[in-house]
């Protein structure tokens, strides 16, 4: 956030705890009754539901969480760990709820009005105030309890599907949080064991924080809150606003690690993913923004595509290695996560939730995220597609709205790369909210398969290697100027074309109408070279700008560069941009709208082939039908 950060002293936190205690202790909450029955029907699990209505019959109900925490292990008196730290989080979670209620009515007129109320009751626009300003509090109080809930407990077990929203009450913040203890123990009730204890708490706070987020706009008074940016060191608990940290704990990356000159070939994706893993380390996590972001330049979404076998793996371990190294170094969290074919669902709306998860965990503003799709032709359908599963079609939607959506905030802490050996079969929405493109080739030249076969072929040998300087084509900087220079004219011939005729009708462009005119033949030509499409070549062409290579020495030291303030940091990056030029202008162009027409094509062979095939398979039935009838063995 931009404000300063307030941290509560713990003194302010302990003087809630005799009230967290009873809280977990007993409480009794008065809830709407949903017309079940609270005994199961003998023989099954199931209750009986009464077919008079009773919607707005209220009942009140005991809430134990220390006995509902206990009964998971009714034969052992002493709580275990994990359920001793679920009880523990709870009662410091609402600790913490009440003291940060507390600094919301200190920072809103709902403390003095408090004071006023307790000398003489409010009445008028005082009262209405007072009684809008304790249920924003009673909000705060609840978003809190959940954000704390969800940030602390830790749990790997799949989310269940039947985990109801509490009831909320935001009558005073006691009530508030009373509530969500409510929703807590009926989640966890009748846990079998300790994996399900915390899965299903975890679930809870995760459906209560998308209950809370969706109620939000009915408070007035919330906007001294939407800037705030509170810490509890001891907890490693950070409030920022609204926003909602995932808080899934990062564990030890474990993956094989590619080194840059073990990637051969792919030279431009080679070279951008090593200034992206750069780029991520200039996040700063106190004013929580990346100075690329701000400067322009920063790498948020990008696709790579190629065949089977070029080198999309090893381009990702060679980026999530080198990110890992650096974070490593600076005592940052670093979280890594591939979502995959395996985490589509059969279950309406689970493939969305999954998805959602790990946009979520990759955001985390508290940690460097990169995160992967893999196989995205799989995973994510177009919409146009009516033979894709309801899973990856809700999958599609989630990313477009994450990726480029109303919401989407780019702090510059994590990248998404998206992955297809198929980037046709992809839905044209989604692969233009990729900000730049990726060929991954693989090896090329001679001196390439060279390097690779050396390569992979290891030392037990005492073959000589005979006339070639070995990795001299893999020197990162003269490979990449002549991978940029190969793109001064297009690649792909229905992009030449295009091209050709605009050279004969304008020569060569000069000016920045020129290039308007070049990019509206473009679009006559390749329907899809979008508004989306103009904004991801200008980020690219800004990120040329800051075709700076950052200093190696910067990441040698965490006090050289990554410690750094973010006004430091932004001064250092300043120093070393540069403008760009015509030159740069139109390979952006070239390389983009090469991947269009390069993906149109793909489709249109894909469906020619088709079609040569479904004609080839005619003209042979209608053989075969023709001899099966000479020998009288054909009958219709």
């Amino acid at each position: 956030m931009d404000t300063g950060l307030t941290t509560i002293p713990e003194a302010d936190i302990e003087k809630h705890v005799p009230t967290a205690q009873s809280f977990i202790t007993r409480i009794v909450v008065l809830e709407q009754s949903d017309g079940r029955s609270g005994t199961a029907l003998a023989g099954t699990n199931r209750r009986f539901v009464s077919t008079v209505s009773t919607g707005s019959v209220g009942r009140s109900r005991e809430v134990e969480l220390t006995k509902t925490v206990a009964a998971v292990r009714p034969g052992d008196q002493l709580l275990d760990i994990a359920q001793h730290t679920l009880l523990f989080r709870a009662r410091r979670g609402i600790a913490i709820a009440l003291a940060v209620a507390d600094v919301y009515a200190r920072a809103s007129d709902l403390e003095s009005l408090q004071a006023k109320n307790a000398r003489t009751p409010l009445e008028g626009e005082d009262a209405s105030r007072f009684h809008k300003l304790l249920s924003a509090s009673a909000y705060v109080a609840a978003f809190t309890f959940g954000s704390y809930l969800l940030q602390l407990i830790d749990s790997d077990g799949e989310s269940p599907n039947d985990i109801a929203e509490p009831q909320f009450n935001f009558d005073t913040p006691q009530d508030a949080v009373k509530s969500l203890i409510a929703g807590l123990d009926s989640a966890i009730s009748g846990s079998q064991d300790d994996a399900t204890l915390t899965t299903r708490a975890r679930a809870f706070a995760r459906v209560a924080m998308e209950g809370l987020l969706a109620r939000k706009s009915r408070f007035d008074g919330l906007g001294t809150f939407e800037d705030a940016h509170i810490r509890i060191e001891k907890d490693d608990f950070n409030i920022d606003g609204f926003d909602v940290a995932p808080g899934k704990k990062s564990k030890p990356l474990e993956m094989t690690f590619k080194k840059p000159e073990e990637v051969v070939g792919n030279h431009i994706a080679k070279y951008q993913s090593l200034k992206l893993a750069k780029m991520l380390m200039a996040y700063d996590f106190d004013r929580q923004m990346n100075p690329f972001v701000e400067l322009g330049g920063f790498l948020f979404t990008f696709i790579g595509d190629g065949a089977p076998g070029t080198g999309k793996t090893t381009l990702i371990q060679m980026i999530a290695g080198m990110v890992n190294g650096y974070c490593q170094m600076a005592g940052y969290a670093f979280h890594y996560e591939n979502f995959g074919v395996d985490q589509i669902s059969s279950y309406q709306g689970k493939s969305g939730q999954n998805c959602k998860a790990f946009i979520d965990n990759v955001l985390n503003p508290r940690a460097i995220g990169f995160g992967t799709i893999d196989d995205l032709d799989q995973v994510a359908a177009k919409r146009s597609d009516d033979r894709a599963s309801a899973g990856q079609h809700e999958i599609t939607g989630v990313l477009m709205a994450a990726f480029s959506g109303t919401n989407t905030v780019i702090r510059g802490n994590c990248s998404f790369g998206m992955f297809s050996n198929y980037p046709e079969n992809v839905d044209d929405a989604l692969r233009q909210r990729a900000g730049a493109r990726w060929l991954v080739d693989g090896p090329q030249s001679e001196a390439d398969y060279i390097d690779i076969f050396v390569l992979l072929a290891g030392k037990n040998h005492k073959i000589p290697l005979g006339k070639h300087e070995l990795y001299a084509a893999q020197e990162i900087k003269r490979a990449v100027d002549t991978a940029y220079e190969s793109h001064a004219k297009p690649h792909e011939d229905g992009l030449l074309n295009v091209y050709d005729r605009f050279i004969k009708d304008h020569g060569q462009p000069k000016t920045m109408a020129d290039v308007g005119a070049y990019l509206h033949m473009i679009k006559e030509a390749e329907p899809r070279f979008t508004g989306r499409a103009i904004k991801n070549v200008t980020d690219a062409i800004k990120m040329r700008a800051m075709d700076i290579d950052l200093p190696d020495e910067w990441f040698e030291k965490p006090e050289a560069f990554m410690h750094k303030s973010y006004d430091e940091k932004k001064a250092m990056i300043e120093e070393l941009r540069g403008p760009f030029d015509m030159d740069m202008i139109m390979q952006e162009i070239n390389r983009y709208a090469d991947s269009e027409f390069r993906y149109s094509d793909r489709a249109d062979d894909s469906a020619v082939e088709k079609m040569l095939r479904d004609a080839r398979l005619r003209e042979r039935a209608a053989r075969e039908m023709e001899e099966l009838k000479k020998k009288g063995l054909w009958s219709a």
